[in-house]
């Protein structure tokens, strides 16, 4: 193929991504299908236009799948309100952990019966694999479906499901490792697992909440030009897995907590860092979905010996397994069962269970191509069912909620210098204050707060004394900082303006952490 073919059909993929968000909210299903038909398309055994193959490139394939999944991860918690995981942070991290695990062992055990009836006997411990691939929800797919839309969940399933699709990725990835070790003999089955499981995602989450805080602080330098700040910004993503899976721990943890980190501090061209990794971040799954379909051979998919037992294994992975691991890690929570039922439900396998099915196929495991045959069949049928039906089914349950299209800030706010006193925030007016109604003049600000703009749905309006305020309208206020934490606490309580700064503040919010969740202290009725 000429180089000029290759960029053609690059150019045209991107052109396509970018309007492929729409597509997915229309038709409730995750980008990854389309890029992933695509992809086994114009694959070798198709059109015949892209030569991959997933017995010779499984290597290279795996960097690029670990590549993606670091920027998507980030970008995801780049994206994630630490004022709303903290409300869901223990249920959402029993999820990423202790239902993993559940989902991997019911369905690894139930596989076992399930293969070797089809005549693809396969010992326990590839079985125990499978199940370890397949037991991770997809952070990619889960954000795009429910953060592209005009409808959403209500309470807190939304930021419980998020929290979760980006924090289990790591559980996955060292259950996969432990199988595959026990496989290649490396390693036995033993207790000291447990402590390599604590370190690698106690010390993943320490390495990235100290890389989210050295972050900030490089957006702090002053660089000739602009473009330098987001280079920082790939940097850091590269940094967070590379240093800690150089010492040992998980680097996908890293990257995801690193994301919320910095996604919760401020500091300068935030909101440009938050657009770049947004675009980095569709780009990646654009490559990786696309490139994941080029390896796959259609004919093996449409095979007796795939897809038969593909169907059987993933009505188990969403009637049985999935549902355990969430019934189980949700008892006795504030969830009732509609709630615990739709979180079973939303249960989206994407491109992290493909990626980490190449890993057996790097380590030459008996049964490699099999498991990923496998692997890929499951996560179309999972996706094709489950995302098409996930807000039919929140609609039944009475869960789901019309959510107002979020419109742009009129003007980003910069940090420029540490010691600057001013700032600007734009405070959205939720529909249940006390104030909507009145006037800007009897609206009762702190001395030195100057109400510089009000955005009315797509349009600004200069705002007078006289102006009456509306539900859901956006002032951009202008205050030294003290003041505007004063007016965030007094008037916006459930805002995001007063994000985490210091490790002081990081103790002490998480010292208000307990099991019934955190509660915003609402101003007096006064």
């Amino acid at each position: 193929m000429e180089i000029y073919h290759i960029l053609l059909f690059c150019g045209v993929m991107l052109l396509v991504s970018a309007f492929s968000n729409k597509i997915s909210s229309k038709f409730n299903m995750p980008v990854l299908l389309m890029f992933l038909s695509i992809g086994m398309f114009f694959g070798s055994k198709t059109m015949g236009l892209i030569q991959i193959s997933s017995a010779t490139h499984a290597g290279a394939v795996n960097f690029l799948g670990t590549v993606a999944m670091c920027f998507i991860l980030f970008s995801g918690g780049l994206n994630t309100s630490f004022r709303a995981i903290r409300r869901v942070l223990w249920r959402g991290v029993t999820l990423a952990s202790f239902g993993v695990i559940v989902t991997a062992l019911v369905l690894g055990f139930l596989a076992w019966g399930v293969i070797a009836a089809f005549g693809q006997p396969a010992d326990l411990k590839t079985c125990l694999l499978l199940g370890a691939l397949i037991s991770s929800t997809d952070a990619a797919a889960v954000f795009s479906i429910l953060r592209g839309r005009r409808s959403g969940l209500k309470g807190d399933l939304q930021p419980l499901l998020e929290l979760e699709s980006g924090s289990n990725d790591p559980m996955a990835a060292f259950m996969t490792l432990f199988f595959i070790s026990l496989i290649t003999g490396e390693q036995s089955f033993s207790l000291l697992a447990v402590p390599e499981l604590i370190y690698k995602m106690g010390m993943g989450t320490v390495l990235g909440i100290l890389i989210g805080f050295g972050g900030q602080y490089l957006f702090r330098i002053k660089l000739e030009y602009e473009g330098l700040y987001l280079v920082f910004g790939v940097g850091i993503v590269l940094l967070s897995y590379g240093v800690t899976e150089l010492l040992g721990a998980n680097g996908f943890m890293a990257a995801y907590v690193g994301g919320i980190t910095m996604g919760n501090l401020r500091f300068h061209l935030k909101n440009s860092l938050e657009h770049f990794h947004d675009g980095l971040a569709w780009l990646m799954q654009v490559v990786l979905f696309t490139t994941l379909g080029l390896m796959v051979n259609p004919p093996e998919l449409v095979s007796p010996r795939v897809w038969i037992p593909g169907l059987l294994l993933s009505a188990i992975l969403i009637f049985v397994a999935r549902p355990a691991a969430v019934f189980l890690s949700l008892a006795g929570s504030r969830y009732d069962w509609k709630e615990q039922l739709l979180v079973s439900w939303v249960g989206l396998r994407g491109a992290a269970p493909i990626v980490l099915a190449t890993f057996p196929l790097v380590h030459h495991i008996q049964y490699a191509p099999m498991l990923f045959n496998l692997i890929f069949f499951m996560v179309i049928a999972t996706v094709l069912l489950q995302g098409s039906t996930m807000m039919w089914l929140a609609r039944w349950l009475d869960l789901a909620e019309a959510v107002n299209e979020k419109t742009r800030s009129p003007l980003e706010l910069e940090i420029t210098r540490e010691n600057q006193s001013h700032e600007m925030f734009e405070f959205e007016i939720p529909e249940n204050a006390p104030f909507v109604g009145t006037t800007i003049a009897k609206l009762g600000l702190p001395p030195g707060a100057l109400i510089l703009l009000l955005r009315r749905k797509d349009e600004f309006v200069s705002p007078h004394g006289n102006t009456q305020l509306q539900s859901r309208d956006g002032l951009l206020i202008m205050a030294e900082t003290a003041v505007l934490e004063q007016v965030a606490k007094e008037f916006f309580p459930e805002s995001n303006f007063h994000p985490l700064k210091n490790l002081d503040e990081v103790r002490a919010s998480l010292a208000r952490l307990r099991p019934g969740g955190f509660r915003p202290r609402r101003p007096s009725a006064d």
